[in-house]
């Protein structure tokens, strides 16, 4: 059925995803899983397609289209289960930080090769002392003359791999009253002398994903590199989590449908005891409990996304979709899988892969425990 938040206009560009993933993603999605990490010649073909940062403005290539755009290509990616395809950490996670952020200089020099996948954006936060711990991160960034020096280190970084234009949170000086307030954005692009990739880490899920470890030692970033003003990184950061979290939902939301459509399909195939699988009451059951809860992940979306569109403050509402659809995902993959049975384990059978990268769904973008202090601290 469709959903009522998308035009017709929305509907045939959905038809073009789902015509892209079949042709350029699905049959070579298990390669590129033993290879760890997808090609960046697909980030080009999805551009030619439109698929990249639609919310672009034309002068720079893109379609100047609304968020729903991104939502549905969320959807088929995630539904069909290609999680490690990224594209929505480039569009709509790294992206607006330059869109948003940057000069006219900025967005002149490097917005147009964003939409068109020649540029691949990676988001450099996360450290390996401090985790999600932003305010008290230790990457320095030492002004010397018209350049800034950067020097530390970054792990779990998504298209760590594959990325030539990295958004990078440094600290350029230290209040330790407000440490948040020393914090600044910088553009590093790929082949600057001391920008160095670590190794490419192994995760029990998203193998094609190319989550990597990342260093810089006496980095020289030219000041022009900065996104907006220097000391404001944190500010920029904590403003575009809500979009950051809506995507992790909607992609969690998407999941657990694409579990439900193959596990339909195949419990009416199976036979046990010379009837199908879909006969039985517990199977039955499971997928009418299953079909309920992604009915009620899709209405709460479908509220959200628009709130969204017009700019209204809904951390509250978008951290609870965060942390209920992924814990959603998680369980819909494992009660899935549990119907395959033996099958289900294998991974020749893509409920298998639904099944391990769902884990992560309830760590990054902040843990499931940090959306619940988030919604604690909006209701005292």
């Amino acid at each position: 059925m469709k959903r009522k938040i998308y035009s017709e206009e929305h509907e045939s560009f959905r038809d073009i995803v789902k015509r892209f993933i079949k042709d350029h993603i699905a049959s070579d999605y298990s390669l590129w899983e033993k290879q760890g990490q997808v090609p960046t010649e697909l980030y080009k073909l999805a551009g030619k397609q439109g698929l990249l940062c639609p919310s672009a403005d034309e002068k720079y290539g893109g379609s100047g289209g609304d968020f729903l755009f991104s939502a549905i290509i969320i959807e088929e990616l995630y539904r069909q289960g290609f999680h490690s395809v990224f594209f929505a950490l480039h569009s709509d996670i790294a992206f607006p930080y330059i869109s948003e952020l940057g000069s006219a200089e900025q967005k002149e020099k490097w917005l147009a090769k964003c939409v068109s996948g020649e540029n691949i954006l990676a988001l450099a936060m996360t450290e390996p002392n401090y985790g999600s711990d932003i305010a008290n991160l230790q990457t320095r960034a030492e002004k010397k003359d018209n350049f800034y020096v950067l020097n530390g280190s970054k792990t779990f970084i998504s298209n760590g791999q594959i990325a030539n234009l990295v958004i990078v949170a440094a600290r350029t000086s230290l209040d330790k009253e407000k440490p948040h307030k020393g914090i600044s954005l910088f553009v590093v692009e790929a082949d600057t002398l001391g920008f160095k990739r670590g190794q490419k880490l192994e995760k029990i899920g998203l193998h094609a994903q190319d989550t990597s470890e990342l260093f810089f030692e006496n980095c020289k970033i030219p000041t022009a590199n900065m996104l907006g003003a220097e000391g404001t990184g944190f500010y920029s950061m904590m403003k575009s989590l809500q979009q950051e979290r809506l995507v992790i939902a909607i992609g969690a939301a998407a999941a657990a449908k694409g579990c439900l459509d193959l596990t339909l399909q195949y419990v009416k195939e199976r036979q046990v005891f010379g009837k199908p699988l879909s006969h039985m009451q517990n199977t039955r059951f499971e997928l009418a409990e299953i079909a309920t809860q992604v009915q009620l992940a899709e209405s709460f979306l479908d509220d959200l996304i628009p709130r969204h569109m017009a700019r209204e403050d809904i951390v509250k509402e978008v951290s609870m979709a965060k942390y209920w659809m992924t814990d959603m995902q998680s369980s819909v993959a494992d009660r899935c899988l549990q119907l395959f049975g033996g099958y289900g384990y294998s991974l020749e059978y893509p409920i298998a892969r639904q099944y391990v990268d769902a884990r992560v769904q309830k760590i990054y973008g902040g843990t499931n425990e940090i959306m619940k202090e988030m919604i604690a601290s909006r209701l005292m």
